[in-house]
């Protein structure tokens, strides 16, 4: 398990590594992150602010309350609120960006696809496919969000659940949206798709923990995502690899 999940962290590196190789293709996947960095961030600054209102409006139940616990709630709940808005933001900038930026992020994992050998597809992925695969991320992250937020309304250990569950899931649907590409230029079916993450899951989520984080930190998400497109499409190569040798114990 460990060595599965570093493996994935370790390929999101080598994804960075390839603004060394192809510094120019690698830029220009800068240019839709920015865009969608932009409006993300001002939606989410907008609803910070307008936060204490509407966790005010919901609770009017607490407005009898002792001023400390009714603060105390109050907080707690526009804590959770704000992360669960945040999963959500995460999940619409991928989808947003990857929606934006297709052919640039085409031409990065093309790129990438003739650096590793073998075989370069010539199918596409599709303007209009891409289209779908980002509104059914988004409501996949909407769904997250929502119980992400109802998890957080539990006492005491509530914001702290929601808040590791939601960070899990979120990785895990930016993993598999970041490498989709990769297997529908390859041709690989959708429950042929399910089966290799189910079976490398522990590396899908320690790349899409790393990215996570990288998304988090401030403008980490423009900067990353070219380097994330890169490393999504060698770990949908390393997996397809590693599925046409028979499995090991460590797999």
């Amino acid at each position: 398990m460990i060595r599965e999940l570093w493996s994935g962290v370790t390929t999101l590196g080598r994804g960075f590594a390839t603004w060394r190789t192809r510094p120019r293709l690698m830029a220009l996947g800068l240019i839709p992150a920015a865009i969608s960095f932009v409006l993300l961030a001002a939606a989410l600054i907008a609803f910070a602010a307008f936060l204490p209102t509407i966790v005010t409006w919901a609770t009017p139940f607490a407005d009898s309350w002792n001023d400390v616990l009714r603060d105390i709630v109050r907080f707690l709940l526009g804590l959770v609120a704000f992360g669960a808005a945040s999963v959500l933001a995460v999940i619409t900038f991928t989808a947003l960006t990857l929606t934006i930026g297709d052919p640039f992020y085409e031409r990065i994992s093309r790129g990438v696809e003739a650096d590793l050998g073998g075989e370069i597809p010539d199918a596409e992925g599709g303007f209009w496919r891409g289209i779908v695969d980002g509104l059914q991320l988004v409501f996949f992250g909407a769904l997250a969000a929502v119980l992400m937020f109802l998890i957080g309304l539990i006492p005491l250990v509530g914001s702290v659940i929601a808040a590791v569950l939601g960070f899990i899931i979120t990785a895990r649907l930016l993993a598999r949206e970041l490498s989709s590409r990769t297997f529908e230029l390859h041709g690989v079916p959708l429950s042929a798709r399910r089966q290799l993450l189910k079976r490398f899951r522990w590396r899908v989520l320690g790349f899409g923990i790393v990215t996570q984080l990288c998304f988090l930190v401030p403008l980490g998400a423009v900067v990353a995502m070219p380097a994330a497109v890169a490393g999504a499409t060698m770990l949908a190569r390393d997996m397809l690899a590693a599925a046409s040798r028979p499995p090991t114990a460590s797999s």
